[in-house]
């Protein structure tokens, strides 16, 4: 997800970090070495929630840290603020490329704006951006079939309602979170015909603080529960953790988490019961193979897309909950990954 990867804050945790990242705009950390060699520089600029969403973006933290550890890598982190402007995000990315950063790396596709202007100005300078694509030659895309790993998830839904009543929340109602929506009902109804899919979310175009705001998620899910759904996967970013804390009070309940396996998340740790499943984008795999790329020599550009065949998504299977039919799970993935089936971007 986005921007789909930290899901996201458990509600007081989460939305503690969240409005630490917020109040300063930006946060940062360096390692540097002492051995007078030069080092791999890689900037990170995180989406809102940074490092410690328990999602999205610390898929892609997971994948720095990889880096900096394989190749002794210097590393600088900011994260974006709430309600801040393009210029922002320009300027955040330019002062990792003024340092002397390479790669510099935006983690969501809000950044694509960006990017594809400071870009311009620093051509020596490869550019990785996440969730969205530019045009430019210095800028690796890195993007992910989120609708594939969410049509596994929709089958894992079928399968697991009681009733075949299943829901939906999106973070933000934009064409990246739709993929996630579109995937999802798909393999619902290609599952169970009879079953219904209610698709919810918490907020809409440039307002994007449905990805940070566990309480929206908590209301949202909680409203689901009460008209009887009992699977809900939530594409939201932080506000995840709120709607995996609302399912988990509802017994025989199940959450669906996305971006990393939230099921093992510490700050989730008491929900893991409800978790039925996390839909995984290797975000960290992304932002690794960019830095191992630059520390190669041979950066990569142009667009790089993880797909469920190339293991870029994937499912959980953190608890076993799925034990019972992983056959028919392992089944829609040969199909999608022969063709046999084709998943929608948009519903």
């Amino acid at each position: 997800m986005r921007r789909v990867s930290k899901i996201s804050a458990a509600c007081a945790i989460t939305a503690a970090l969240a409005l630490t990242a917020t109040a300063c705009g930006e946060s940062s950390t360096e390692s540097t070495g002492s051995d007078g060699e030069k080092k791999l520089k890689i900037g990170m600029a995180y989406d809102v929630g940074g490092r410690g969403d328990n999602s999205f973006n610390d898929s892609a933290a997971r994948g720095l840290d990889k880096a900096e550890a394989e190749f002794d890598a210097e590393t600088k982190e900011l994260t974006a603020k709430t309600g801040e402007t393009p210029a922002d995000r320009e300027t955040r990315l330019a002062s990792l490329a003024e340092g002397g950063f390479n790669p510099v790396i935006g983690v969501g596709f809000a950044y694509k704006d960006a990017i594809d202007k400071v870009a311009a100005k620093f051509p020596d300078t490869t550019f990785g951006l996440v969730d969205s694509v530019s045009e430019a030659k210095n800028v690796n895309s890195i993007v992910f079939t989120e609708e594939q790993g969410s049509y596994l998830a929709g089958v894992a839904a079928a399968l697991k309602s009681k009733d075949g009543k299943v829901g939906f929340i999106g973070g933000v109602d934009l064409p990246l979170i739709k993929k996630f929506a579109a995937g999802f009902e798909q393999g619902v109804l290609e599952t169970n015909p009879k079953a219904s899919v209610q698709i919810q979310y918490l907020t809409t175009g440039s307002d994007l603080s449905g990805f940070g705001s566990p309480d929206k998620g908590k209301a949202a899910a909680k409203g689901m529960l009460d008209k009887g759904i009992d699977v809900i996967y939530a594409a939201a970013g932080g506000s995840g953790a709120g709607a995996i804390e609302a399912v988990a009070a509802q017994p025989g309940a199940w959450a669906i988490g996305v971006d990393s396996d939230q099921a093992k998340d510490p700050a989730l740790a008491k929900y893991a019961d409800s978790i039925l499943t996390s839909v995984v984008k290797n975000v960290d795999t992304g932002v690794y193979n960019l830095a191992k790329s630059v520390h190669d020599g041979k950066p990569l550009t142009g667009v790089t897309a993880y797909s469920l065949a190339k293991d870029g998504v994937s499912l959980t299977t953190t608890g076993d909950h799925l034990k019972d039919i992983q056959a028919k799970i392992d089944e829609a993935k040969k199909k999608i990954v022969d063709g046999t089936i084709k998943v929608k971007t948009t519903t």
